[in-house]
Order: C-alpha cells, then sequence, then structure tokens
C-alpha cells in the first residue's frame, strides 16, 4: 500500500513541476524587460549550436564512393537505396543514385563505420522540414557537391530542385557526365530533345 501512495505522490510532484516551469516561463514572456521573439530566437539566420560528434543529416562523397552497397547492408531499417552501373573503364562501378529516406533513418551511424573509403560521415544539419514525405527522400548523388559535402545548406528548396536533375550532378569516380541543372523536357511525344535543340 505504502508503494502504491509512493508513486501516486511522485506522479502528482512530477506533473506539478512541469505544469510550473511551463507556467513560469509563459509569465516571463510578458515580462517587461524582455527581448522580442526575434532577438530571443534566431533560428533561420543563426543555425542551432550542435555537439561535435553530433548525428545529423549525412555528408556523402560522390567522387570517393565505390559503390560496394556495404552502408545499405549495415543500414537496420533499410532507408539507403544506391544505383549504379557499370563504369566507362571497364572496371567498377558508377553510382548514379544514392539516396536516403529521413522518414526512415534513425541517425544511428551503422552506415557510418563500414564504409570501406570513408565517403559516408554524420553531418550537422538538423533541420530538413518539408510538405510532403517525398522531401523526405534526399539523393545525395543529385545535389550540388557543396550541399552533398556538408559545406553549403541542406534545405528543402534544394532538395526538390534536385529532384529534376536526371543524371549525378557530379561525375563518380569513373567518369560519368555531370548532369544539367534542370532536366530538359521532352516533345509532345514523350521523346527526349535532340542534340541540337
Amino acid at each position: 500500500m505504502g508503494e502504491w501512495l509512493r508513486n501516486i505522490f511522485v506522479a502528482a510532484k512530477t506533473v506539478a513541476d512541469g505544469l510550473y516551469r511551463t507556467l513560469a516561463l509563459w509569465f516571463a514572456t510578458y515580462a517587461r524587460d524582455r527581448k522580442t521573439f526575434t532577438d530571443a530566437y534566431v533560428y533561420p539566420e543563426k543555425p542551432a549550436e550542435v555537439a561535435i560528434r553530433y548525428r545529423g543529416f549525412h555528408r556523402f562523397d560522390l567522387s570517393t564512393c565505390i559503390g560496394c552497397d556495404q552502408c545499405a547492408r549495415a543500414c537496420p531499417v533499410d532507408c539507403i537505396y544506391i544505383d549504379k552501373q557499370k563504369g566507362v573503364q571497364g572496371k567498377g562501378f558508377a553510382v548514379t543514385s544514392f539516396a536516403i529516406d529521413y522518414s526512415k533513418c534513425m541517425f544511428c551511424a551503422l552506415c557510418v563505420e563500414p564504409c570501406p573509403v570513408d565517403c559516408i560521415f554524420m553531418g550537422s544539419t538538423l533541420d530538413i522540414s518539408s510538405y510532403s514525405r517525398d522531401g523526405a527522400i534526399v539523393d545525395f548523388a543529385k545535389l550540388p557537391v557543396e550541399a552533398a559535402w556538408g559545406q553549403a545548406t541542406l534545405n528543402p528548396t534544394l532538395i526538390d530542385r534536385s529532384k529534376a536533375v536526371t543524371r549525378p550532378a557530379h561525375p563518380g569516380p569513373y567518369g560519368l557526365p555531370p548532369a544539367t541543372a534542370t532536366a530538359a523536357p521532352a516533345d509532345k511525344g514523350g521523346n527526349p530533345p535532340s542534340p541540337s535543340a
């Protein structure tokens, strides 16, 4: 009986503590000397600080990837999709698509360890919000090099723009030709445009 009463007391104390903290923050927003909301929270302009070993959205280097599928095999939730084709020089593979479905990814970093050429790392980008599930699928082979490698911002607009590219945006280790910025529209019959167009 005493244990039961103690559990009820702990539960009530925990709820009261949470409500106290919430109400304290709520009343603090109406204080006269407080900063404006944009002074206190400048998220879009100043990204949130993350720890050195933070596991955010991946960084991927297509120029060193050999298409061994070790990362896809190590992934416990099967959220890495790799498409490859035979290289131009006749040996090895050229990666044409390296997509990660972030609606399934649990950021465990198990894909990083087995990579023999160290072409995939956990990055520090923490927010890629999107309005559809399709926006959660990021194809790193079709992103510009700066964004795929983590030197530029990885944002929903860039991801949406990369979905119009039909070939990799930068050549892999075995020399696939780079893609144009946008896919060329087909003619009325559904045929691709001629090279002279």
